[in-house]
């Protein structure tokens, strides 16, 4: 499973954010790591330097072999809770997604 991070202008992308992105994605998602190829993290604040209340955008996307990519979005206060937050709904959507296919099949 491949991971990789982005992030706006006014978050700076360092080599420890990608690191922490990557845990929590690995931790999160470790049960499905076998059938997802790859996931994208895009992180984003949407007031820059005004600040504001849960300003702090992750939007994640996973590719999942053979199915349509799976993405969601979290807002809150902090870069570390946005990741979070976006990571649980990341899994809850693949856990529907794949429980529904095992259904069908």
């Amino acid at each position: 499973m491949q991971i990789q991070t982005n992030t706006d202008h006014s978050i700076t992308g360092s080599e420890g954010l990608a690191a922490q992105a990557t845990a929590i994605i690995e931790s999160t998602l470790a049960r499905f790591s076998d059938q997802i190829t790859r996931v994208e993290i895009h992180l984003s604040d949407e007031n820059g330097a005004r600040g504001g209340v849960e300003d702090k955008r992750c939007m994640m996307e996973a590719r999942l072999e053979g199915r349509q990519p799976i993405a969601v979005t979290h807002r809150a206060a902090t870069v570390q809770q946005a990741m979070d937050g976006a990571a649980d709904k990341l899994k809850q959507s693949i856990e529907s997604t794949l429980g529904r296919l095992r259904d069908i099949q």
